[in-house]
């Protein structure tokens, strides 16, 4: 047997054993090995195979593969810089606890620290930012060595998907695999890896994934005087569990976007957030905030009010993963397992009442004041004409702030997806594919132009290739216009601004997509965006919406002005 091919083909039937369905592949030489093994293990319909020639939009593949299925998905490279590559998906893996498994060919021991042709010190190279990191024994005996690396499957599959302390702790995993020469297989290799249980069965059962609210932990204690916030949560689990709580307690909700919806959700809550005066004259005695809010500086601001008791319920263990304070003002930290509710409901609580009504009077001000496909207006007209059970993935940056702000109440068939562990624009075209190929309901994937030509490798998927029926909406402002809103976007700071920030590019997304054999249309109104979205996409399409980018800033500015009235009168 070739001892490097036979160690490959135990790892990966051990790992598809343990429900690893999708694996991306990077070309390469040291990792051929795991090229052959997974290549085999396709042929076989045990796993879906993808192949991609960019490492960093291979990994945002596979974390948007593993993103709401909630299996892992495995991204293999080789050695050298291929694994540094991978950094910025196991960053937004690792904040946003989605189970990702970093297999990365490597030199064996001998060949590292003498000058050997890409070979760099792999062990340990993601630090921190992963929960598990291995590095496995060169193979050279693999039926001496095979229980071995099937337990290392095992263990790795256990610490991506937080089998032993909940999806919270959810998370990438590396293993660093060494091989000798040679490394393609041999005509006397078994097809059959060595070992393994029989019919199939894992060589280390796990137990069963934890329910979000399971275990033992004090429940929240009640306070009629609560405002929750819903941040940033792993799972479409984590965050019903969270509106299933404020639902029970009568408490309003001002929630990031994401899946689910409640009617104690306050439309525009965000924009509530930013009416400080109002807001002191109507303060909650507790904020509880559950998960990690990321948009925007309101939540911040309300958190440093003096006097004001703000508690936070962590979807990770205390002290594992941490928790969200970034004003340094919490004063309880709470498992999620203390969203448990018991006994009967209450009733909706006269704080509830008060900001549910003023809501819905900024809601009607914002729907008066709304321009014809400025940001939130491009966002509202997509969400609204989503098919039923569609997922909206929403790029970092203006869009997903564009969501809260033009959207009162998120359609309950409709899922929205972010990547909001470190809301990075990064590889988000490369995710919003691997999240359409994980699921069967159309996929529509909204988009800054930024966002979508920093990972215009995304659109690189060979011709042998799964792809995926994704639409992807583009919001055209050549430039990141979201600068412009804060305090850069200044009149007196106007002159380098552009350079410095907006950095706009003058790119032909139309022409960019053509060469990569994508279809793209640019629409102008709100009825030829509605139309195209209502339409379910076969393979990738892209629409183009232009905005003006000059006028973010002064819309900002009237919505706020909009917000006030309605709340004064």
């Amino acid at each position: 047997m070739n001892p490097s091919t036979t160690g490959a083909r135990v790892l990966l039937d051990e790992l598809a054993r343990h429900g690893v369905r999708e694996v991306v592949l990077c070309p390469g030489s040291r990792s051929a090995p795991l090229a052959y093994a997974a290549h085999d293990l396709e042929t076989a319909g045990r796993i879906r195979l993808h192949v991609r020639v960019d490492e960093r939009s291979a990994a945002f593949l596979a974390l948007g593969l593993a993103k709401t299925s909630r299996r892992p998905a495995a991204v293999i490279t080789t050695s050298g810089t291929a694994v540094a590559n991978l950094y910025p998906a196991v960053l937004e893996a690792h904040h946003g606890a989605v189970p990702l498994l970093l297999l990365t060919a490597d030199r064996p021991p001998e060949l590292r620290g003498i000058g050997a042709n890409q070979a760099t010190d792999q062990v340990g190279v993601y630090g921190e930012h992963v929960r598990l990191a291995l590095e496995l024994e060169t193979p050279s005996d693999p039926a001496r060595q095979a229980p071995a690396w099937r337990t290392a499957a095992a263990r790795a599959v256990a610490a991506a998907t937080g089998a032993l302390s909940g999806p919270g702790a959810a998370g990438p995993v590396h293993l660093d695999l060494p091989y000798r020469d040679p490394l393609a297989p041999s005509g006397a290799d078994p097809l059959d890896p060595v070992g393994g249980r029989p019919e199939g069965a894992p060589w280390v059962t796990l137990p069963a994934p934890v329910a979000v609210t399971a275990g033992a932990a004090a429940p929240l204690a009640h306070d009629p005087g609560t405002l929750v916030v819903i941040g940033e949560l792993p799972t479409a689990e984590h965050r019903a569990a969270a509106l299933a709580w404020a639902g029970h307690h009568g408490a309003p909700v001002v929630a990031e976007p994401g899946p689910g919806s409640s009617p104690l959700v306050v439309p525009h809550g965000d924009r509530i957030l930013g009416a400080a005066d109002w807001v002191g004259e109507r303060l909650p005695s507790r904020v509880v905030v559950i998960g990690r809010p990321t948009l925007g500086r309101a939540v911040p601001s309300l958190t440093r009010t003096p006097g004001l008791r703000v508690e936070v319920v962590t979807p990770g263990e205390p002290g594992a993963a941490g928790w969200a304070d970034a004003t340094h003002t919490v004063a309880a930290v709470h498992p999620f397992a203390a969203l448990a509710t018991e006994g009967a409901g209450r009733e909706v609580s006269d704080l509830a009442r008060t900001w549910l009504a003023a809501g819905e009077r900024m809601s009607a001000a914002l729907a008066t004041a709304a321009a014809d496909l400025d940001g939130p207006a491009t966002a509202q007209t997509v969400h609204d004409a989503l098919p039923e059970g569609s997922a909206l993935f929403l790029g970092s940056s203006s869009v997903a702030r564009d969501i809260a702000h033009g959207i009162a109440r998120p359609r309950e068939d409709v899922e929205i997806v972010t990547s909001r562990g470190l809301a990075g624009i990064d590889g988000c075209v490369s995710t919003a594919v691997g999240l359409a190929l994980s699921r069967t309901g159309p996929t529509v994937a909204l988009l800054g132009d930024l966002t979508f030509l920093h990972d215009a490798n995304g659109l690189l998927i060979g011709p042998d290739e799964p792809r995926p029926d994704l639409t992807i909406v583009v919001v055209d402002d050549d430039g990141g216009s979201i600068f412009s809103t804060l305090e850069y976007g200044a009149d007196e700071l106007a002159g380098p601004m552009q350079r410095l920030f907006t950095t706009p590019t003058g790119t032909d997304i139309e022409l960019l997509c053509a060469a990569h054999g994508v279809p793209a249309t640019t629409v102008s109104g709100t009825e030829g965006l509605a139309e195209l979205v209502s339409r379910p996409s076969t393979g990738i399409r892209v629409i183009r919406v232009p905005v003006d980018a000059g006028a973010r800033r002064d819309a900002g500015q009237a919505a706020r002005e909009a917000v006030v009235a309605a709340l004064t009168d």
